[in-house]
């Protein structure tokens, strides 16, 4: 997901498939790899003639379309030659359990469900050994306030290993958010890979629309590896990463309705069907709080008292009991939580209503094996210290927040 320093964990973010990327890329008039998705061998083979008789050649590339990178490690990209080929590769990648460095467990996991496959043209074709791969990606540097066009001439590669050991083969453009990207850095992008002739201007176009696409759908992150000078020099997103911004999905109803849940962790899933923003980690303590930087804070203080965050869990500013329980029920799908850490702020909300919430949502699940730390502060939480206290189960009340750091690590050890 581009250079590790720029990846935007925590944020909520929709991922898009190569296919689905490609055609918002298509429609920015950004020259694309073309191709038809298929998810079932028949229209797999029914793609491959069209696309045979747009381009006149029966070589062709089936690629599975998963959230992951590295899928041409696992077996999902694969070149074909005629039709029977066709027909076998699209049979062995539609169902297979796809392997990737990206995938969860990586190449010893579980692997992804393989739906739909890509059918799509050889885009190095006339002549393989003409053609250059570069790579280019458009992100946000928080650090700057300001979005970046990395790029170098490594195309194929993965970007990270390209930055660790030759880190004077990626450049980065930064873009002034009130100017928008000016026609001289287009350009340089362009001077930058080392294009000329026509190649430069086919680059020059290419960065632009790219970019307005970019800032055009609200999104995160494009990643384009490889981005192909083909032999005649023309500029074509052969693969292609777009990751949206989840916040901003209410402007572009099209781009929502492309979300594949399939595809996303079933908690986060379920959790956001109940209005609760949820993110997995890989620690031990629960976290449920209200509101984003608190949950930072909140992480933060799990790291410093000698745990880890097992997820990141903000139940937003109606924290009652049906939506409690619920946030409950999310945290303890996970059998490596240890620890229950509620941390709320009432401001608009009392403390003293999420203290019975917390309340009543206990006693609705029954008996709840891990320890539940509960650190209520702001308006009543008095109060809420007291009807924790006094309910009679076996939940540890905090006001300060390093009495709940302290709790943490005498409960978790």
């Amino acid at each position: 997901m581009g250079i590790q320093n720029y990846k935007t964990t925590n944020i909520p973010q929709m991922n898009l498939h190569e296919y689905q990327g490609k055609e918002l890329l298509k429609s920015y008039g950004v020259a694309i790899q073309e191709g038809m998705v298929a998810d079932t061998v028949d229209e797999a083979v029914e793609a491959y003639k069209k696309l045979n008789e747009e381009t006149g050649t029966e070589v062709a590339v089936v690629k599975a379309q998963i959230h992951a990178g590295g899928r041409g490690k696992g077996g999902g990209v694969k070149l074909v030659k005629n039709e029977a080929e066709l027909r076998e590769t699209a049979d062995s990648i539609l169902g297979m359990m796809l392997k990737t460095p990206q995938t969860p467990g990586g190449l010893e996991g579980s692997g992804k469900l393989v739906r739909k496959i890509l059918v799509a043209e050889d885009a190095y074709r006339p002549d393989f050994d003409a053609c250059k791969e570069y790579y280019i990606s458009i992100l946000m540097d928080r650090e700057r306030k300001s979005n970046v066009i990395i790029h170098s001439t490594e195309g194929g590669m993965d970007i990270e290993t390209v930055a660790e050991e030759t880190p004077h083969l990626v450049h980065k453009e930064y873009i002034d958010p009130e100017l928008g990207l000016l026609p001289f850095q287009s350009r340089k992008v362009a001077f930058n890979l080392g294009l000329s002739g026509k190649a430069f201007k086919e680059m020059v176009k290419f960065i632009t629309k790219l970019y307005n696409a970019f800032t055009g759908s609200d999104a995160s992150l494009f990643e384009i590896n490889p981005c192909l000078q083909t032999a005649d020099d023309r500029i074509v997103a052969v693969d292609c990463k777009v990751t949206l911004d989840d916040n901003a999905l209410f402007r572009h109803k099209d781009l929502a309705e492309m979300r594949d849940v399939h595809e996303e962790d079933p908690t986060e899933v379920e959790a956001k069907s109940y209005g609760l923003n949820y993110v997995k980690l890989d620690g031990n303590v629960g976290c449920m709080v209200n509101g984003a930087g608190l949950a930072m804070a909140t992480m933060d203080i799990i790291k410093l008292s000698g745990g880890e965050p097992a997820n990141f869990l903000d139940v937003g500013g109606t924290a009652d009991a049906a939506r409690v329980e619920q946030a409950f029920r999310i945290i303890l799908k996970d059998p490596n939580v240890k620890a229950i850490l509620i941390n709320i702020f009432g401001g608009i909300v009392r403390c003293d209503r999420v203290a019975q919430g917390v309340v009543d949502a206990y006693k609705n699940m029954g008996n709840i094996e891990v320890p539940i730390i509960v650190r209520l502060q702001g308006t009543n939480a008095d109060i809420a210290k007291t009807i924790i206290d006094e309910s009679g189960l076996a939940v540890h009340s905090a006001i300060l927040l390093q009495d709940a750091a302290d709790l943490v690590k005498e409960v978790v050890g």
